[in-house]
């Protein structure tokens, strides 16, 4: 029997028992499997060209509801309630100051909140690139809030969007197109054909299948716990117990793979998370997409894997806490991470640990790479060393994440000898580290955003130009891929 207490309904626990899965569980997923087909008459049925915002608005909110007073019973007013207060407290004080579904409705409050600050409380010259693209210029109504916080399609798994996408969905103005005009003059607005999601959803529920049948037989054969089993403590060797921590964590991951690309596709299905075309004409659906799977295991870098992962939530901790601290940003923003995700003391040990990781591995990088890049057989020796190595750091890093308990992670940092920690601040007092120019970054994000080069870049990218989320991403690549953002 599976039989285990919810707060939510338990019309599925014959299928619970069946399948030996939490209730919690099998609630979850059929309501993200009825959330999929949900999309899919949302977009068919209430397209935008032939329904209005109203009642696109009121459908969606009101489904999210459903599905969570499903999952969560009648804690599910909490929803309700947390975003009717916020919404409140945003009108009183003109914003100012300001589990997992309420994770994701934390994200998207305290986002509204600064790009409502930063559109109508702050001059344009004092923001960024990416927070004037952001920037929510009206105060929105309480059916477009409630919509944005509690619509079916992200309420139970996110991923987090930005208010200004989720409108242009809503209103239809995802396939809105931005071409210069003659010599540059002007901007034409034109609509272009609506892409079919079709494939794009169909590809990642393939993803989606393969990660949950990799979940429910290796990943249970391979256990995180394993590694501070005593008798496997006392006896494995070494390169063992290396492969082994690799392994264990890897295996863990599926579970997440298939969670967010779910998500993902159920956004897809309803016709939202288009990103524009690609060179090659190819429709681009990954506007809010979560994670990069290849990227992910092929990483050669601490900020590489954490670049790639949960991609979403390190967007908004880079918003709402790096960009917006001169004292140091990596530090605050890893606590942020932490105080996010819980109370579970195992979370503070890998974002603290994270914090070590993240500086020794930017300075490691500083120092050698540039020394590695030619010939390429030396290139390739470089990046199937530093991949190794960044998979047992992030391995060694997120054990207590699983673990969750402090004895457990104490015990397993323990049978390590602290050897990582202790490689991580020997690197930091021995290297010199470069000091992150966040000011002159800024400024020079500023001064790239009223140039006309900037504008005639934007215009060529031949992409939504309603698509504020990942435009914005765009434009910033370069300065950002200086920054480090925590990715759980």
């Amino acid at each position: 029997m599976a039989t285990t207490s919810t707060t939510g309904s338990t019309l599925l626990q014959p299928l619970s028992n069946a399948v030996q899965l939490p209730i919690d569980q099998v609630n979850f997923v059929v309501c993200q499997l009825f959330a999929l087909l949900a999309a899919i008459w949302f977009r068919t049925h209430l397209h935008s060209s032939r329904t209005s915002s109203f009642i696109r608005h009121v459908v969606a909110t009101l489904l999210g509801l459903y599905l969570a007073l499903f999952c969560f019973g009648w804690y599910a007013l909490h929803f309700l309630v947390q975003s009717g207060i916020s919404y409140c407290i945003m009108i009183i004080i003109g914003v100012e100051n300001m589990h997992n579904p309420m994770m994701i409705i934390t994200q998207k409050i305290t986002s509204l909140a600064y790009e409502i600050h930063d559109g109508m409380f702050r001059k344009d010259e004092e923001l960024t690139p990416s927070q004037r693209g952001l920037a929510v210029r009206r105060m929105p109504s309480l059916l477009e809030y409630l919509s944005y916080n509690c619509n079916f399609m992200g309420i139970l798994a996110g991923p987090l969007c930005s208010y200004k996408d989720y409108i242009t969905f809503i209103e239809g103005r995802s396939y809105h197109m931005t071409q210069s005009g003659e010599h540059g003059k002007a901007e034409i607005q034109y609509e272009k054909t609506e892409p079919s999601p079709n494939i794009a959803v169909t590809q990642k529920l393939l993803v989606c299948g393969l990660s949950l049948l990799f979940h429910l037989t290796v990943s249970k054969t391979l256990p995180v716990e394993y590694n501070i089993d005593e008798r496997f403590q006392a006896t494995a060797s070494w390169p063992t117990k290396l492969i082994y921590l690799y392994v264990s964590l890897l295996a863990a991951r599926p579970k997440y793979y298939f969670a967010w690309t779910l998500a993902d596709a159920i956004n897809n299905a309803a016709g939202f998370g288009f990103r524009g075309y690609d060179k090659n004409g190819a429709a681009r659906w990954d506007l809010i997409s979560n994670l990069r799977i290849q990227q992910i295991e092929m990483s050669t870098s601490f900020k590489m894997f954490l670049d790639n992962w949960n991609i979403q939530t390190a967007l908004w901790l880079k918003r709402v806490c790096y960009e917006r601290t001169s004292l140091s940003p990596t530090i605050q923003t890893f606590i942020l991470s932490a105080i996010w995700h819980g109370v579970y003391p195992g979370y503070y040990l890998t974002f603290l640990t994270g914090v070590v990781m993240t500086l020794a591995a930017r300075a490691m990088r500083n120092n050698f790479r540039h020394h590695f890049t030619e010939p390429p057989q030396l290139k390739l020796l470089y990046d199937v060393v530093t991949w190794a190595a960044t998979q047992i750091a992030v391995s060694y890093t997120v054990v207590p994440f699983v673990l969750l308990s402090i004895k457990p992670s104490f015990t397993f940092y323990s049978s390590w000898y602290y050897s990582l920690h202790s490689a991580g601040i020997l690197v930091l007092l021995l290297l010199p580290v470069k000091k992150t120019q966040r000011g002159k970054n800024i400024h020079e994000n500023i001064q790239l955003s009223r140039s006309k080069k900037f504008d005639e870049r934007e215009n060529s990218l031949g992409q939504n130009s309603f698509s504020t989320t990942n435009n914005v991403c765009n434009q910033n690549q370069e300065v950002a891929s200086r920054h480090s953002s925590l990715k759980q």
